[in-house]
């Protein structure tokens, strides 16, 4: 039986599904990062000589529930966690585009092995499918002056992994039959921030040639910028104190256990660390230093359904007042567009929208139109999921609308993977929603036989509306969408 040979030790070659496919799990890309190697750059994997088996999921990195959409499956967690995933067709063809899914999670969850990311549908339809797990909060994203001093840098660890399984797939992928040269990094939520830092690290160039933001970006909001390495190195001493130890060794002899049950909840993220990050991710893309490739990025249309500032029951005037007290002298300004009294229900889930997801990704989008040459394409996800009662807890379902992480079993071609009583419309969305996303992996342009024009935004400032039909409009929201950036801009200034 003949064996894949990986860089690091040859594979036993795995059984095709009915559909042709083969699936490779739980193949590290680098050395556990325990021990000793805690909260330091990824190492390479120890060889191995005995063809390896991989039919298993890799552990996810530690972590609570914090979102209950996110099924690790049989995968559990561990802080051995460094795993990705490939599937490939069995055919043997000419080398294969890649598409190199980041998942979400906040950068406190989440798992290459969800049944949502599983890359078999698309495979079959001629793509290889990689998707990978990294270290996540404080194990992921501590900072701290001992670090510092220790590696140069600190604070960007599970970025720091997303390069290195990057690296992998260079030196490896073509085992599998796919092309290093056209490998697409795309994400949803914390993977699309992921992807937009990616692009903007210089240590990334060269190891993909596309990208997919999907509901995200390391961009600033109004009144948060993404901490410096000297305030994280703060917040890391702060940690030390929480978890009760006297030195950087006695945190790294601490269990696993202990480091997440200090961080609870969103905990630790990625900061401008000087090596991963040189600077914030606007003033990069502002110089043109970016990396200039291709781009999908965009939102679903409801994206403050899961971020609105406004709960059932509250008082009225209490959404003009978070206004006020939120931005001071510009409040007026903000009500403006996002009015109160009658109209509070609906802005509030706007503005939360905004200020989370939207405005972010739409300031990467407008950095790239207006500093980089490849081509861009944006998008807003307009389909709403038929989600059964109870998926929200006690939250009608009805109001939920094209939710943010909705769109993810349509462009991935999952639907089955999830328990929704999707129609025939949704089955028309994922058929079309992945298909743009396949030919945008092959080929760096959406377009092909069978599917709505999707005009370069570049060139014509057009949206494309991902439904049941798909159509092309002028960009939605814009005057809101330039009045937060320019806040922005204002309160960094």
């Amino acid at each position: 039986m003949e064996t894949l040979n990986l860089d690091t030790g040859p594979l036993w070659p795995s059984t095709p599904d009915a559909s042709g496919v083969c699936a490779y799990k739980g193949l590290p890309y680098a050395a556990p990062p325990v021990g000793r190697l805690r909260w330091r750059a990824p190492a390479p994997v120890a060889p191995w000589g005995r063809p390896r088996a991989a039919d298993d999921f890799g552990p996810a990195s530690m972590q609570g529930v914090v979102w209950d959409d996110i099924d690790l499956g049989r995968a559990g967690i561990a802080e051995d966690c460094l795993y990705l995933n490939v599937w490939a067709p069995a055919e043997p063809a000419a080398p294969r585009a890649v598409l190199f899914w980041i998942h979400g999670g906040g950068f406190v969850a989440g798992s290459g092995a969800e049944p949502r990311y599983d890359g078999a549908r698309l495979a079959a339809r001629g793509i290889v499918v990689v998707t990978v797990n990294h270290r996540l909060n404080a194990l992921g994203f501590l900072a701290h002056p001992e670090l510092t001093d220790e590696s140069g840098f600190s604070g960007n660890w599970g970025l720091f992994d997303l390069l290195a399984a990057l690296q992998w797939v260079k030196r490896n992928i073509a085992a599998f039959g796919g092309d290093p040269a056209r490998v697409t990094i795309a994400g949803e939520s914390a993977g699309s921030m992921a992807v937009s830092a990616l692009m903007a690290s210089p240590l990334a160039r060269g190891l993909f040639a596309r990208a997919i933001g999907q509901s995200g970006a390391l961009f600033p909001g109004v009144a948060e910028p993404l901490p410096s390495r000297e305030q994280a190195e703060q917040r890391g001493l702060a940690f030390q104190r929480e978890l009760g130890a006297h030195s950087l060794e006695e945190m790294r002899a601490a269990p696993a256990k202990a480091i997440l049950a200090a961080a609870p909840g969103l905990g630790f993220r990625p900061i401008v660390d000087g090596r991963f990050l040189p600077r914030p991710l606007d003033a990069i893309f502002a110089e043109g230093e970016q990396a200039d490739v291709p781009l999908i990025a965009g939102w679903t249309k409801d994206e403050g359904f899961n971020f609105g500032w406004l709960q059932g029951g509250e008082p009225e005037g209490t959404y003009e007042a978070k206004v006020a007290e939120r931005f001071g002298p510009a409040a007026a300004a903000v009500l403006a567009h996002y009015p109160g009294r009658a109209s509070a229900p609906a802005s509030a889930r706007a503005l939360g929208g905004d200020l989370v997801i939207i405005n972010k990704t739409f300031g990467w989008i407008e950095a790239q139109k207006a500093n980089g040459r490849a081509e861009l394409y944006r998008y807003r996800f307009d389909r709403a999921p038929p989600v059964r009662p109870g998926w929200f807890g006690a939250r009608e379902v009805s109001s939920a609308g094209a939710f943010h992480a909705g769109d993810i079993p349509y462009v991935l071609d999952t639907l089955d993977s999830m328990p929704w009583d999707n129609t025939a419309a949704d089955r028309a969305t994922a058929a079309a929603a992945s298909g743009y996303w396949l030919n945008f992996i092959e080929r760096g342009d959406p377009n092909g036989a069978g599917l709505p024009v999707w005009p370069s935004h570049r060139a014509s400032g057009e949206v494309m509306l991902i439904d049941g039909e798909c159509r092309a409009v002028a960009a939605p929201d814009r005057a809101r969408q330039l009045f937060l950036r320019e806040l922005t801009q204002r309160r960094e200034s």
